[in-house]
């Protein structure tokens, strides 16, 4: 054999397992079809963000979690369903990822030089009651240095083994087809693309110079999902959630296309949960794009008034960061592909910052100045310049002129001055008082009793229409691509199943493309800070596996 294992996809899940093989003293080939200006993939452009349970991060912001809380939220989010077939790997993936995020995840990423920012954020916060969706404690810690704080230590240990010849890198090597002996899988074969000098994430040349064929005892696909491929999105959209949306924004880079799925489903693999999938509702365009339909998400705090297209504020709990597909399936049901957002100064000021590595300069450059300038008064730089250059922002100081800018910005002329200001004069009367039947406002004081939310995540809650707190701020919000929750189902050493619920040998896989694991560890809701954690997890796991394996 030319080597003892093939990796096909140079993201996180794949260096990880990379690493892992290399370190256990196999040779392997690390092939993927973008320039070397995209390794680690997906990861790099990310906020870092991971899912740890009773981690010291919680414990000195006061947060008290466990392990049996975390799977009592997990279940409460995923809510499988599928469990005598579809659900029966993703569940035992889900129970081990749990075991994993609660106890040696940390030590095994600190060992790396892996650090984190002190304050631990609450992402997906439910609304619903204890036994549903949501994180019930703040669990999204940051990376310090955020995605390519993240993929450095992986990058490291798979660049030390390139050098020492353990590893054999090779960029712009498109994967066409698995190689088979009978039932097993002995190596891929493919196309060698030209040259490219594409920056991260830009589109490279498709154009074909060569063919390649390699033998393994082992191929291992950590080829990601497909969040660039808006096709194949709405071929698999489930119907639960609306009718597909024809405008997307994309989170992710136009090569996250979803070919390798259907090349392992041809060689035998199976693939499962094709419905399930976690797009984000608060995206906006990217004034400086990179790739094409170029999304960003905000991630709001929990303060900002939301109404759908025709300006109807959404009912409880669709408020912001509560529940993402939740609001996904409400705004689609409006037969608008949109929503709105209506804040304040105050609230952009505190509550709104961007996804993503590069809008996120202070943490990713890993500045303390920088990072401490976030509590002066001013939104950040990076949404400053969403304010100032982004099509999806309209700031105003009176609600008439905002409502006039709303409706210019869409030219559908759908929202009508009075019924917004009823809505959000009937809100600010609940500030009134320090006990309310609004349940936003009740969810805004609840969160500050979390010390890091009242630090630096939640505004003090005050009143919309009051001139003190202005200019007054609307946000377009428009759908944005990510992940795909479901993918090739594995088993628990994430050995690729066919369809008769049996490994292939030589066959394992890892990352999005397994659905995090299983053919899909988070059923149908994300607790967040769990994809690129699963992406670790999995990919660890397939390395050792096929380690020994080929040993």
């Amino acid at each position: 054999m030319e080597f003892d294992v093939i990796v096909v996809g140079a993201g996180l899940a794949g260096l990880t397992a990379t690493a892992e093989l290399a370190d256990a003293g196999r040779k392997v080939l690390l092939v993927d079809q973008e320039p070397e200006a995209s390794f680690g993939g997906q990861a790099w452009w990310s906020f870092g963000g991971l899912f740890l349970v009773d981690s010291p991060e919680q414990r000195r912001m006061g947060i008290k979690d466990s392990k049996e809380l975390a799977w009592q939220d997990w279940l409460g989010a995923a809510g499988f369903d599928r469990t005598g077939d579809e659900d029966y790997w993703g569940l035992k993936w889900a129970k081990a990822y749990v075991d994993f995020a609660a106890g040696e995840k940390r030590k095994w990423l600190a060992e790396m030089g892996v650090k984190f920012f002190p304050v631990v954020g609450w992402a997906e916060r439910g609304g619903y009651l204890a036994e549903g969706h949501g994180n019930s404690v703040p669990r999204f810690h940051i990376v310090w240095g955020t995605g390519p704080g993240i993929v450095a230590p992986f990058e490291r240990r798979v660049r030390e083994h390139m050098k020492n010849g353990v590893v054999e890198y090779r960029p712009r090597h498109q994967v066409d087809g698995l190689l088979t002996e009978g039932a097993a899988v002995t190596g891929i074969h493919g196309s060698i693309l030209e040259p490219s000098e594409a920056a991260r994430g830009e589109v490279s040349s498709r154009n074909k110079i060569g063919n390649f064929t390699y033998n393994a005892q082992a191929v291992i696909v950590t080829s990601g999902g497909i969040g660039g491929n808006h096709e194949l999105i709405r071929k698999n959209w489930p119907e639960r959630l609306g009718e597909a949306p024809q405008d997307m924004l994309s989170g992710v880079p136009e090569h996250v296309d979803g070919r390798m799925l259907a090349i392992t489903e041809l060689a035998g693999g199976r693939l499962v949960n094709r419905d399930r999938m976690w797009h984000y509702t608060e995206g906006i365009k990217n004034w400086n794009p990179v790739w094409r339909r170029h999304g960003i998400r905000i991630l709001p705090g929990p303060s900002s008034l939301w109404f759908d297209a025709t300006g109807k504020r959404f009912p409880a709990p669709n408020f912001p960061g509560f529940d993402t597909l939740g609001t996904l399936e409400t705004i689609q049901k409006t037969g608008y592909s949109y929503s709105w957002f209506i804040l304040t100064q105050k609230i952009i000021e505190k509550e709104f910052a961007l996804s993503g590595s590069e809008q996120n300069p202070d943490l990713t450059g890993k500045s303390i100045p920088q990072v401490l300038s976030r509590v002066k008064k001013g939104a950040t730089a990076p949404v400053q310049a969403f304010m100032d250059k982004g099509e999806d922002f309209i700031v105003a100081d009176n609600l008439p002129d905002l409502v006039t800018g709303m409706n210019k910005l869409t030219g559908e002329n759908l929202l009508d001055l009075n019924e917004i200001k009823r809505q959000i004069v009937a809100r600010d009367r609940q500030l009134d008082n320090t006990f309310t039947k609004d349940l936003q406002v009740t969810a805004m004081r609840g969160a500050r009793n979390y010390r890091g939310d009242r630090l630096i995540r939640v505004a003090s809650p005050h009143k919309i229409l009051d001139p003190k707190n202005g200019p007054l701020i609307a946000v377009r919000l428009n759908i944005v691509s990510r992940k795909t929750l479901g993918g090739l189902q594995t088993d628990l050493s994430a050995r690729v199943l066919n369809d008769a619920g049996q490994p292939i040998s030589g066959l394992y896989a890892a990352g999005e493309v397994a659905g995090f694991g299983g053919g899909g560890v988070h059923g149908y809701r994300s607790l967040e800070g769990t994809f690129l954690g699963g992406c670790l997890f999995s990919g660890r796991v397939a390395g050792r596996a096929a380690a020994e394996f080929s040993g």
